[in-house]
Formats: structure tokens, C-alpha cells, sequence
């Protein structure tokens, strides 16, 4: 969710070499990550859209190039009708889409036929081999086969008390904080036809304790259903993790500015958000009249009085899945930016000019970062560490603030320039976390053949060793690329998976709304992409980047 701003060009002129002075050792470990959608991994097994179950797979091909950590999109649960993993229905629910069915001891590879039908058994070949994420196939396909194995799950283990009904009461039980409200909200989502809850009869949506008593013994069939796909994420999830520690492979993840306005959490905090504004960000060089997101902003009065209690939950239920986690739109936590829902077109239907809060500069300082610090609390209660995406118009102010929090911000290479020279990423920051591009940009090699005779110029001037790079993307090109961004002073480096590959599709591109966003798949499967003779070059070429930068131990 991010607005970058690109500095201004002067015209290019006479240009000595830019000094590289070595610099002493890093104080930090120095990793080197990749940066890859869950909808996005495939394997041969998946259906149709990236699985939890892909995971160990993925990381364990990665860690041959000596990739140490995976970095995913959030992972909350989506409405039917949209693809954005960043306006959720809930802070704290994993999207059962991204179950591995295969791994559900209710419904065994045998009995999917079964659980589809043969019609549903073509929709999933189809969905299988689309290029990419068919989400309303994919999601429909999910819904019926989880319905499936529920059905056997409480004709089978939920009379008998098995051990196996008995995990899911504890795992209720230890997410009490949130799962009984969100169960409850997608149970009587289901009941209302969908509706948003806005639009539920008032006692439901004003939650009057008898209307939620009486929904709660009605469709407890429906509530225990939601909370049983949870417990199946979850189970899968922590098995994931696992394997990834076992090829010392970490998992980072992405914590959403926002919720969906439309999202168990608005529902159940109601006091905690604005219902009649909506968030947003200032006009830049790319938007002219800023964007508007219809997210409702917090109420940062409320939630100053009980300690920032609901966001202290959402990161220390974040950090439980992560080892780290970026957090989206760090500005926003220091000055949100918001307009009023009534009032965000003019007559000519343009959007207006939203307004800053806190206001003054003093007070969005102090408030980011008691913010911010009650985040890091949360945080450490699961042992996770944070990263601030810093990116867009963000005030002087902010990334000192960042750095005393001791928060790494973001470097990424196409933006970091003084007018048209490029700073050398050897002289970033090492709390930094350097990339060549975000989920929300153009991979390496599409914004490389975009790039003038200039900068092609300005970018060599910073290469340990200079040569002539070719306007074309070639191999010479993607190595001196991956040389120069691994060797910065950045204690982690972020790669998209379409920067290693070389590839130049794109995850989302900002102010837009269509399927060329959020539906991008790996190019064919992962097992397939491990026995490919150029791709098994290509992380070879990786590999020795990383160990000639010191991010990956020698093979």
C-alpha cells in the first residue's frame, strides 16, 4: 500500500566516478530474503493458488541459492468479491484459501471426488491450470470441500470427544481474544446473505448481548465450522514453520495498515474506528489527487485510553506466524491521512483534500511513537522483530523516529538517488532492509529496460566492478544488478521472486483495480522450476552474489 515519490532529475552532465571507500565490518547478520505472495507459490499438489502446504517446498529451493528467509503478503481473509490482502475481513483470521486441503485428516486424496463432484473435479483442473489465481473458482472449490470435512469432522470426532475435537476446544479456547467474534461474524455474514454488517438487523449490528446470545445458540453448527478451518490454518501453519527451521529458513510476514470496513474487527471494536471517514494518502507525483482506500480510519482517541490494547493483540497474534513482520504504511501510525466519506468527491468528482491526524507535527511525533512502541511490545510477546515500511511522502521526522525504536526502514535501490546519481547501497544504513522494489512496483528487469542511456550511466558509476551494461536485461546485467544490491550494508536484502528470476510480471499496481492485480502465479510449479536447466543456473548465479556479499555461508 504504498505512494513512492522519485526524487527530481537535473540534466546529465559531465560525471567523475563515484568513490567507493570500504567500510569495516557490519555489527549485524546480513540475510538475504525473498519476496513472494502465498497465492502466488504452486506447486503440483496445490489448488490452483499458492497453499501453506507449498511452503516447506518453496523454501527449501530458495535455501539452495542461499535465500534465509521468505517474506509473504498478509494472509487475512478476504471478501468473496475481492483480491487485495490489504482490506481484509479480519486482523487476526488466516483465509482458509490458503488451506492445503491435501492435509486434512478429514478428507483424504481419495475422497475428492466425493467432496466435488465431477463437475467440481474439472473446475479444479481447470483452476489448477490457470496462469493465474481464479479466486471466486479457487475460493468456491475450498468452501466445499472444507464444508466436506467438517460434516465427517462432527458426525466423527465431535461425539466421541476424540483427541482431535479436544485440540480444536483448546485451540478456541487460546484465541478467545478474537476467534469467537470472528467465527460469530461469519456465521451471521452467512445467515444475512452476505450482507455487510453495516446492513444487519440493529440489534446484530449494534451487538445488543441478547440478539448475539440467541445468534450464537442458532448457528453454533455455523460458528464452530469457522473456527474448526482456523484450527486447520493453524495447525498447518505451525508445521510450515517447522520445516522452515529446519533449513534455517525464516518467515517474515506483512501487517496491513488497516482492516476492511466490512471485517469482524470494525464489527466488534466499533468505538475503536470512524465509520464516517475514510483513509487515505496526500497527493504525490503519481496521484495528483491522492488516494482514497474506503478503509475506516482508527479512533486513536479511543484506543489511547486502553493502551492500544487491540493493536497490541493484532501484533502479538502477527508475530506469533512470523519470525518478522513488515508493517504497512508506517507513516500512517504518526499522521493518518483521511476524508470525510460524505464529502471525498467534489462535483466534479475528484477527490478532496483530506486532512492529517494528529494535526501539528510535535504531537504526530509523540503519538507514532507510543504507537509504535506499543506495537513493539506486542511484538516481543511473540518474539518477532519489526520492520517499518517507510515509503511514499513520509516526513523528515519519521525515519529518526524509527531508528531511536530501533525499527528498520526500507532502501530501495530505484528511489535511493541525489537528483540523477544513485547512492551507493554500501553507504545504506545496516538497520535498513535494501530491495530493488516492493510487491507494488516493477520487477528489476522491467524497470531496467525502461531506464535512459543516463542512468544506465549513474547506476554503473556505483558497481564494484564497471563495465558497459547493455540496455537489454541480460545475464551480465541481472548478476551486476544482484552483486550491487547484495553487497549493500543493509542487514537484510529483499529480492522479489520476479527479481531472482529475471522475469517482469507484476503482484499490483497501485490506483488501479482489475485481474492483472493480486492473481500472479509462478510461471509453472516448483517442482518443475527446481529440474529446469536455466532457472538451476540462475540460483547458482544467486547463490555465489550472496557468498561473495557475505550473505550466505560458502557451499
Amino acid at each position: 500500500m504504498t505512494s513512492a515519490s522519485t526524487p527530481k532529475r537535473r540534466a546529465a552532465g559531465p560525471r567523475g566516478p563515484v568513490s567507493r571507500v570500504p567500510l569495516g565490518p557490519s555489527s549485524r547478520p546480513r540475510n538475504a530474503g525473498v519476496t513472494i505472495p502465498l497465492f502466488s507459490l504452486r506447486t503440483a499438489r496445490s489448488w490452483g493458488i499458492g497453499e501453506i502446504g507449498d511452503l516447506p517446498a518453496f523454501a527449501s529451493w530458495m535455501a539452495t541459492a542461499g535465500i534465509s528467509l521468505v517474506q509473504l503478503l498478509p494472509l487475512g481473509e478476504i471478501s468473496g468479491g475481492d483480491t487485495s490482502p490489504y482490506s481484509a475481513m479480519t486482523a487476526f483470521a488466516i483465509d482458509p484459501v490458503f488451506i492445503t486441503v491435501g492435509d486434512v485428516p478429514d478428507l483424504p486424496a481419495g475422497d475428492v471426488l466425493l467432496a466435488l463432484g465431477e463437475s467440481g473435479v474439472s473446475a479444479l483442473a481447470a483452476a489448477r491450470a490457470s496462469p493465474a489465481v481464479d479466486y471466486a473458482a479457487v475460493r468456491s472449490l475450498k468452501q466445499q470441500a472444507l464444508r466436506f470435512a467438517y460434516q465427517r469432522f462432527k458426525e466423527h470426532e465431535d461425539p466421541a470427544r476424540s483427541p482431535r475435537a479436544q485440540a480444536l476446544d483448546a485451540f478456541i479456547e487460546a484465541q478467545a481474544d478474537w476467534l469467537p467474534d470472528y467465527a460469530l461474524f461469519r456465521a451471521i455474514k452467512d445467515m444475512q446473505g452476505s450482507a455487510g454488517w453495516t446492513a444487519w438487523p440493529k440489534p446484530l449490528r449494534t451487538r445488543e448481548p441478547a440478539a448475539l446470545d440467541e445468534a450464537r445458540r442458532r448457528l453454533a453448527p455455523n460458528v464452530r465450522y469457522y473456527a474448526y478451518t482456523q484450527w486447520l490454518a493453524r495447525t498447518q501453519w505451525d508445521a510450515a514453520r517447522d520445516a522452515l527451521r529446519r533449513v534455517n529458513v525464516e518467515l517474515m510476514g506483512d501487517l496491513p495498515f488497516m482492516v476492511g470496513r466490512d471485517s469482524a474487527d470494525v464489527w466488534s471494536h466499533q468505538s475503536e474506528f470512524k465509520a464516517d471517514a475514510s483513509v487515505g494518502v496526500p497527493p504525490d507525483v503519481f496521484n495528483t489527487e491522492g488516494q482514497d482506500w474506503d478503509l475506516p480510519p482508527y479512533n486513536w482517541e479511543a484506543m489511547r485510553r486502553d493502551g492500544f490494547a487491540w493493536l497490541r493483540r493484532r501484533t502479538r497474534a502477527t508475530g506469533a506466524l512470523f519470525d518478522r513482520f513488515r508493517i504497512d504504511h508506517v507513516v500512517g501510525f504518526y499522521r493518518m491521512y483521511s476524508r470525510p466519506s460524505a464529502e471525498r468527491l467534489d462535483k466534479s468528482g475528484k477527490l478532496r483534500a483530506g486532512t492529517f491526524d494528529p494535526a501539528v507535527q510535535a504531537e504526530q511525533v509523540a503519538h507514532g511513537e507510543r504507537v509504535i512502541t506499543a506495537m513493539l511490545e506486542g511484538a516481543a510477546e511473540s518474539r518477532a522483530r519489526l520492520i517499518g515500511e517507510d515509503l511514499g511522502i513520509i516526513p523528515d521526522f519519521v525515519r529518526p523516529s524509527l531508528t531511536k525504536l530501533g525499527v528498520p526502514g526500507y532502501k530501495v535501490l530505484i528511489w535511493e538517488k541525489d537528483e540523477e546519481i544513485f547512492r551507493d547501497p554500501r553507504l545504506y544504513p545496516e538497520l535498513s532492509v535494501a530491495c530493488f522494489g516492493t510487491h507494488d512496483t516493477d520487477p528489476v528487469a522491467a524497470w531496467w529496460e525502461t531506464r535512459d542511456e543516463a542512468e544506465r550511466e549513474a547506476l554503473q558509476d556505483i558497481l564494484d566492478e564497471p563495465e558497459a551494461l547493455d540496455a537489454d536485461f541480460t545475464p551480465a546485467v541481472h548478476r551486476a544488478l544482484l552483486d550491487l544490491l547484495s553487497g549493500s550494508r543493509s542487514e537484510l536484502v529483499l529480492f522479489l521472486i520476479q527479481d531472482l528470476l529475471g522475469t517482469r510480471d507484476r503482484v499490483n499496481t497501485p490506483a488501479t483495480v482489475g485481474p492483472h492485480n493480486w492473481t500472479y502465479r509462478l510461471p509453472t510449479v516448483i517442482e518443475e522450476l527446481r529440474e529446469d536447466p536455466h532457472v538451476a543456473r540462475l540460483m547458482a548465479v544467486i547463490r555465489r552474489c550472496l557468498e561473495k556479499s557475505g550473505r550466505a555461508p560458502r557451499a
